[in-house]
C-alpha cells in the first residue's frame, strides 16, 4: 500500500535464530569468566596502585640542609638546628616514610635539578641565634628583627602529588619540634623575664614555610604534562598496533571489515606468519612517527603545552611508542585475538598503576613498586619529564628511558620473530595451504557465476567481479 512500508520477512537462507545461540552454555562462559577475570585485575591494579599512598610510602627522597651556626648562651653553646637534624633522622615516624640525606644547599639543589630529590629542608644559618633573641636572649650580632623559621623547598617538577607527600610528613614533624624546642627555651629563661608575650612566642616558636624550587612552567598541566604526554606516547603504540593489525589481516584476508552494513572478505593470500609479521612490524614503525608527530603537533602547537625541547621529544616518543607497537604485533602473533587484552593488562593498566606518575613509585605497593622496574610506562614517563622539565639530562631520566625503550623493542622483535617462526616450522599456519587452495577455487567459480550471470540472492552493489573481494 502507498505511504506505507512493506513488512519484509526472515530471508529462508539464514534461518539460525539468536535464541538458538543464546542457549548454548559455552557461549556464555568465555565473555564472563575472561571479563570477570580481566576487569578484577585491572582493578586490583588501578585502585590498590592510588585507594592509600600514604599507609605505603616508604623512602621518599627529601635532604635536611642544616646552615645553622648554633650560638653561645653564657657558658653554653647551643646548636638547635643539629638537634632538629637529629631529632627527624631518629623520629620513626618521619624515618620511615621518607629517605632523608644530610646535604649541603648545592647539593640538594643539584639533586633536584636531576629529579633526585622531592623536597628539602633548609634551615637557615641563624636559627639558634634567633630562637634565642625570641626568648629574651639576644645574641651579639644576630639579627634581632629575624624570626626562627624554616623553609621546605618542595621540587613540584619531581611530582606534586610526592613534593606534598613530602611536606605533609615534615610539617607535623616540625611543629613537634617546635614545641619542645619552645620547653627547652623556657627553661633557660629567668622566670621574672618569663612574661605572658614570651611564654605565648616560645609556645610554638619556630614558623614552617613552603616555597616552590624552580616552579613548573607555564602550561604544563599542574606539573602532569609529562605523566599526559608519556601516557599518549604509550596509546600510540597500543592504538597503532591494534589499527595495523586489524588493517594488513583485512587486506591479506585474515580478517573481514564491516563499516555500517558493508561487510567484506578478500581472498587470503598465501602468506606465511613471518611475512606477515614482517609487515605489520614495518608499517607500525612508521605509523608510530605519524601518531606521536601529530600528538606533539596538536598538543605543543596547537594547545600551548610547555615542551621546550619539542624535537627530541618527538624522537624519544616515537622509539617508544614504536617499542610498544612492536610488542602488540608480536602479542598479536603469539596469542591471536587475546593479544589485545594481555597487551591493554600488561602496557596500560599495568603501566598506569607502577609508573608513578600521579603517586610516586615510594607510595605503591611493593608489588606494583617492583613491577615498575619492567613496566614501559615508567620508562617513558622518565624520559618525557627528563627532557620537559629538567633540561634533556640523562640522568634524570632520559638516559634511562631511552635504553629501556631500546631494550623493549629488542626483546619484542626477538621474542615475536622466534614464536612465529616456530610455528611456521611447526607448520601451524593461520589457514592451512590445502583449505587456502580450495577457498581460492570457491572464489574462482563465485566469480565465473557472476560472470555468466547475477547468483541466487545477488551481490552488493559497490562488488564488481575481479575485484579481490569474496563477498557472501
Amino acid at each position: 500500500m502507498a505511504g506505507r512500508t512493506r513488512r519484509r520477512t526472515p530471508d529462508p537462507r539464514l534461518p539460525v535464530r539468536a535464541g538458538r545461540i543464546l542457549r548454548v552454555r559455552t557461549i556464555w562462559i568465555l565473555p564472563i569468566v575472561v571479563g570477570s577475570v580481566a576487569v578484577a585485575i585491572m582493578t586490583a591494579l588501578y585502585i590498590g596502585s592510588v585507594v592509600n599512598p600514604v599507609a605505603h610510602l616508604r623512602g621518599l627522597p627529601v635532604a635536611i640542609v642544616n646552615q645553622d651556626l648554633g650560638a653561645t648562651v653564657g657558658p653554653r653553646h647551643l646548636d638547635i638546628g643539629q638537634q632538629v637534624q637529629a631529632g627527624l633522622l631518629a623520629s620513626p615516624v618521619v624515618s620511615s616514610k621518607l629517605g632523608l640525606t644530610v646535604s649541603t644547599l648545592p647539593q640538594a639543589q643539584q639533586a633536584m635539578d636531576r629529579d633526585g630529590l622531592y623536597a628539602a629542608l633548609v634551615i637557615p644559618p641563624g636559627f639558634t641565634a634567633s630562637l634565642l633573641n625570641v626568648a629574651g636572649l639576644p645574641v651579639p650580632g644576630a639579627a634581632a628583627s629575624t624570626a626562627p623559621h624554616v623553609v621546605i623547598l618542595s621540587n613540584v617538577r619531581a611530582g606534586t602529588t610526592g613534593s606534598s607527600l613530602a611536606t605533609g610528613v615534615l610539617q607535623p614533624a616540625l611543629a613537634v619540634a617546635s614545641r619542645q624546642i619552645g620547653k627547652q627555651l623556657s627553661a633557660l629563661v629567668p622566670p621574672a623575664a618569663l612574661t605572658g608575650a614570651t611564654r605565648v612566642l616560645l609556645a610554638d616558636p619556630v614558623t614552617v614555610t613552603t616555597a616552590q624550587y624552580r616552579p613548573l612552567p607555564p602550561n604544563s598541566a599542574l606539573g602532569l604534562s609529562p605523566f599526559y604526554v608519556a601516557l599518549l606516547t604509550l596509546l600510540c603504540g597500543f592504538i597503532g598496533g591494534t589499527i595495523v593489525n586489524s588493517a594488513v589481516d583485512s587486506a591479506l584476508g585474515y580478517s573481514t571489515s564491516e563499516v555500517g552494513t558493508r561487510w567484506r572478505q578478500r581472498l587470503p593470500l598465501p602468506i606465511n606468519r613471518w611475512q606477515t609479521l614482517l609487515v605489520k612490524w614495518t608499517i607500525v614503525v612508521v605509523l608510530t612517527v605519524v601518531m606521536t608527530g601529530v600528538m606533539l603537533l596538536v598538543a605543543v602547537a596547537g594547545l600551548g603545552l610547555d615542551a621546550p625541547y619539542p624535537g627530541l621529544l618527538w624522537v624519544f616518543t616515537w622509539l617508544c611508542a614504536a617499542s610498544v607497537g612492536i610488542g602488540m604485533i608480536a602479542l598479536f602473533a603469539m596469542a591471536g585475538s587475546f593479544g589485545q587484552l594481555i597487551a591493554l593488562l600488561l602496557f596500560v593498566y599495568a603501566g598506569l598503576a607502577s609508573a608513578g606518575g600521579t603517586v610516586p613509585l615510594e607510595a605503591l605497593p611493593q608489588p606494583l613498586r617492583a613491577l615498575s622496574y619492567v613496566e614501559p610506562l615508567r620508562q617513558v614517563l622518565a624520559g618525557t619529564r627528563s627532557i620537559m622539565f629538567f633540561d634533556a639530562q640523562g640522568v634524570a631520566g632520559l638516559t634511562r628511558g631511552t635504553v629501556a625503550a631500546g631494550a623493549g623493542l629488542v626483546i619484542w622483535l626477538v621474542l615475536g620473530a622466534a614464536v612465529v617462526t616456530w610455528y611456521d616450522r611447526r607448520r601451524l599456519y593461520r589457514l592451512d595451504p590445502d583449505v587456502l587452495d580450495h577457498v581460492t577455487k570457491a572464489a574462482q567459480e563465485y566469480r565465473a557465476q557472476q560472470a555468466t550471470g547475477r547468483p541466487p540472492g545477488g551481490k552488493n552493489a559497490d562488488e564488481s567481479p575481479g575485484d579481490g573481494v569474496l563477498a557472501t
